[in-house]
């Protein structure tokens, strides 16, 4: 049986109303412009890709007839929720506060998102990979959500190629490794001089969702 072939999502179309008002949305963003270019004067195409990320997006001009506005539920991983929202509201962009679902609710007068619609003020309380939200819109309403994921499920990424999309992603894993090697440490009563090791398999098993070392 042969391998299959490689399909890498990689770009969604966003329907808007003024192209300029877009472009200088996503510009304060901080994301990467990638392209600009029109052909006369009924055909523009920009596209954005947002920082770490394999997939942009595309707006412009005729180039989709769907109503501006209407695609939602577009999804931005971070590793840390509350310093990816502070980031975005220093660009002043108009955001949610940290939302979680409450339990096993899934109806509700929220808008809709992944586990849920009812919408809880605050991080998830156990602080689990995934229940972390906060919303935004652009100028159009084509709504994000930033999602906090820390620990992927098991099977999601292979162990072997563990990777890291930023310095900020790797700070913050390396933040998570040294608060858990910590209370490693008080377990066993005494320093650990073999914390990189540690650090490493901590840091490896929690991207690709295996049990973390104790």
């Amino acid at each position: 049986m042969s391998s299959p072939v490689d399909m890498k999502f990689e770009i969604v179309v966003l329907p808007v109303s003024d192209a300029d008002r877009a472009k200088e949305f996503y510009s304060r963003l901080g994301w990467r412009l990638d392209a600009d270019f029109a052909s006369g004067e009924d055909y523009r195409v920009i596209q954005f890709t947002p920082p770490g990320s394999g997939c942009s997006i595309i707006f412009g001009k005729n180039v989709t007839a769907a109503t501006p506005g209407t695609v939602q539920g577009l999804y931005l991983i971070v590793s840390d929720i509350a310093a990816a929202r502070a980031e975005l509201l220093g660009h002043g962009v108009e955001i949610s506060k940290i939302f979680h679902s409450e339990a096993n609710v899934y109806t509700g007068t929220d808008k809709p998102f992944l586990f849920g619609s009812k919408r809880v003020i605050g991080p998830d309380p156990a602080g689990a990979s995934y229940r972390s939200f906060a919303s935004f819109n652009d100028p159009d309403g084509n709504g994000w959500l930033l999602q906090e994921i820390t620990s992927r499920l098991p099977g999601r990424l292979d162990p072997a190629t563990t990777t890291f999309s930023s310095a900020s992603d790797l700070t913050a894993a390396l933040r998570r490794a040294s608060e858990a090697h910590g209370r490693h440490e008080a377990r066993i009563g005494q320093p650990d001089p073999n914390w990189p090791e540690w650090y490493a398999e901590y840091m490896v098993r929690e991207q690709a969702g295996l049990e973390l070392p104790k």
